[in-house]
């Protein structure tokens, strides 16, 4: 299985217009973030989670020419905002694109894409498929997936389980009985924004505590922030099985 971070960086990116700070105008590939989302490749199915803002950029970038499948783990504009672009593979491919997830999420859709569902369609809207998933295990093709239920503050989203391999992006609170979906991985991807606390997502030492008791092979850090520092520097205070991902990296699994 191929693992390939589309983007790891907030909902603002990294840089952020019109910022001037260290990180922001830093000449370092590795400082420089696209919305996050990750695409994996595993026995013939090609998958994305997550079609953030860049979505029409992370594909051309990595010259993807054949989708399966899109998951989300919930409806910020950070995550869904680029799923308009699914229409170069309806196209392409010659089908609706199938979309995955809660059905709360789809509504969403639903309501910010309404002119994809409208009874008199404009020609050349995206062609979607929406199923609805809950939290139990599903398939696309012969690829299980197993949800993990996570909470942004208050909103309930899902992380994805699949073999070895766990993303979770915009956490704050895990709580004990998903953490047991995530034993045994051994990549574990888990968002921090920064070092300080925040109210919405895991900071770089709770996302620590968390790896230190999942106990995975390798964790890698996304969804990070500008406030987080230089890759440069902070990458020197990790333990040795935790990294940053960084945009364009690619695991095997």
């Amino acid at each position: 299985m191929k693992i390939t971070f589309l983007g790891t960086g907030t909902s603002q990116g990294v840089p952020v217009i019109a910022c001037k700070c260290d990180v922001c105008k830093s000449s370092d590939e590795k400082d420089k973030r696209l919305r996050s989302s990750v695409m994996i490749e595993t026995q013939g199915t090609t998958i994305v989670i997550d079609t953030g803002p860049d979505f029409r950029q992370q594909m051309l970038r990595e010259n993807v020419e054949k989708l399966d499948a899109v998951i989300f783990t919930h409806e910020h504009k950070d995550h869904i905002a680029g799923l308009d672009d699914v229409r170069s593979f309806n196209y392409i491919q010659k089908k609706p694109m199938d979309i995955y997830a809660q059905e709360r999420v789809n509504d969403a859709l639903k309501r910010e894409y309404a002119y994809v569902f409208a009874e008199d369609k404009y020609p050349g809207v995206p062609q979607l498929n929406l199923y609805n998933i809950d939290n139990k295990e599903f398939k696309i093709s012969n690829v299980t997936i197993i949800p993990i239920e996570v909470m942004h503050i208050s909103l309930p989203i899902f992380g994805y389980r699949i073999n070895d391999f766990t993303y979770i992006t915009d956490a704050n609170f895990i709580s004990e009985e998903e953490k047991l979906k995530i034993k045994g991985s051994k990549i574990l991807v888990i968002n921090a924004l920064r070092k300080k606390k925040h109210f919405s997502h895991f900071c770089l030492s709770e996302a620590l505590e968390l790896i230190n008791k999942i106990k995975p092979e390798k964790a890698y850090i996304t969804h990070i922030s500008h406030q987080m520092g230089l890759t440069k520097d902070i990458k020197k205070e990790l333990p040795k099985n935790v990294a940053f991902a960084y945009d364009r990296q690619q695991i095997i699994v």
